[in-house]
């Protein structure tokens, strides 16, 4: 009697599974990021992206995503795996804010995400998923997981501690011996193009092996050169040029492995970019009003600036000390309006209704062209070259993309703007899992009828 009833149990859960499978509208969806990617990558002829181009003319694009604020990586990616703003999922910036000083540390791991992710829900549908170089991915619940991780450490390795923390142990050196090479500084390094070859690769293989259900790849050459030479650098368009070779090597792999038709590419990013040439350092500020001293660690602090991108939050060390910030409020009231009309101040209500930091007082958001800096002392405006992100996301430069291109998705249709947060609950439904996101919407109309 007890064989013949635990036999019902695993007939009644493979039937389960196999009608959820019936009603996934795709079996495989790749979500990549492209780190500083804009609509006009795919919009304007002189970019060469033919991949991205060819799915954004036989599937869905948008004309823009609008992003959250600060539209930094960190907070950016995991908007997209959650579906939520940074006040939900609780990664806000790039890195902490540390009241003893900043370590250098970032959020890298994935614990400290306070909401469900995809991952989290491709795991409880029974499904497999696989990540590779994904923002705050360290330790999350992914089967095949290379994450995006270093150590302040100077002296380990910058591999190493990817190494350290993927999943399975021994993924690495699996894929060096298929198909990468030995990884080290040179063949794996975000000065270099090649690194973008390498991610590519990774994913390919791990598609053609182990087919998992949903994969998600952070691909970062177009953010590092347009940092240093701006949007229209010479190095953004051999960048460009080296991430659509990368997914190339994707397609590829889905089309080597008999599953193509059964594949969906989604194809977005964390922020545009915007050229600047000048930075502003407000916790030059705080010193002059003694809220905080011109060292590393803030020294005997009240108030200070923490600096993300291009933006700048104010953090008090009491979150009750209404002396301090009406301290604050006069200075940037008294400021001569010569510097006054270089940024905004962004209040509390507008963090809220964004979904920012809900520690943060308030912001200050600098005008395109001008970043926020971290510097305490010396001259107030200084000279800045390239571009930056980080900018509240109100303007059309700072969106990112967004193409959808494959199993369940329309066909030649724009959309004229959706939310970064509007993104996870495509890949719900196309996986048909059972994720309910906190901020985000599914917009039918980019699935096929």
């Amino acid at each position: 009697m007890k064989n013949i009833y635990v036999m019902a149990v695993v007939l009644f859960l493979i039937s389960q599974n196999s009608s959820a499978q019936e009603k996934a509208i795709s079996e495989h969806v790749i979500l990549i990021s492209i780190d500083g990617f804009r609509p006009n990558f795919y919009q304007e002829t002189k970019w060469p992206a033919p991949n991205i181009k060819k799915m954004a003319k036989e599937g869905v694009h948008a004309d823009g995503v609008r992003g959250i604020f600060p539209s930094v990586t960190y907070p950016s990616h995991t908007t997209l795996i959650t579906g939520a703003y940074p006040a939900s999922h609780g990664i806000y910036y790039n890195s902490p804010f540390e009241a003893k000083g900043q370590t250098g540390k970032w959020f890298w791991e994935s614990d400290a995400i306070q909401t469900e992710t995809l991952w989290d829900a491709v795991r409880k549908s029974g499904k497999k998923s696989a990540s590779l170089i994904w923002p705050v991915s360290v330790g999350a619940p992914v089967d095949y997981n290379i994450p995006e991780v270093w150590t302040l450490d100077k002296g380990y390795g910058k591999i190493t501690p990817m190494r350290d923390q993927e999943t399975p142990k021994g993924l690495l050196e699996e894929m060096e011996i298929a198909v990468l090479g030995k990884m080290n500084r040179v063949t794996f390094n975000g000065d270099n193009l090649s690194r973008e070859d390498r991610t590519g690769e990774m994913a390919a293989y791990i598609l053609r092996k182990y087919k998992p259900n949903l994969m998600t790849v952070h691909l970062i050459a177009t953010d590092h050169f347009q940092h240093e030479q701006g949007r229209n650098g010479d190095k953004v368009h051999t960048a460009i040029a080296a991430v659509d070779r990368a997914i190339g090597k994707i397609m590829e792999a889905a089309a080597q492995s008999g599953i193509a038709d059964k594949t969906t590419f989604i194809i977005t990013g964390d922020h545009g970019f915007v050229d600047i040439h000048s930075a502003l350092n407000p916790n030059i500020w705080l010193v002059e009003e003694g809220l905080m001293e011109a060292k590393g660690d803030r020294g005997d602090w009240k108030a200070t600036f923490h600096t993300q991108g291009a933006s700048a939050f104010l953090h008090l060390k009491d979150q009750q000390d209404t002396q301090t910030l009406a301290k604050v409020r006069e200075k940037l009231e008294n400021l001569p309006n010569a510097i006054k009309k270089l940024f905004r101040i962004v209040e509390k209500s507008e963090l809220e209704s964004i979904g920012a930091s809900p520690s943060a007082v308030f912001a200050l958001n600098p005008i395109p062209g001008v970043a926020m800096g971290g510097g305490f002392s010396g001259e107030i405006l200084t000279k800045r070259s390239g571009g930056t992100h980080g900018y509240f996301p109100d303007f059309h430069q700072i969106e990112t993309g967004f193409v959808a291109w494959g199993a369940g998705i329309s066909k030649g249709r724009v959309i004229s703007k959706l939310g970064l947060e509007d993104i996870a609950p495509i890949v719900s439904e196309l996986l048909h899992l059972n994720f309910q996101t906190k901020d985000g919407i599914l917009y039918p109309g980019i699935l096929k009828d």
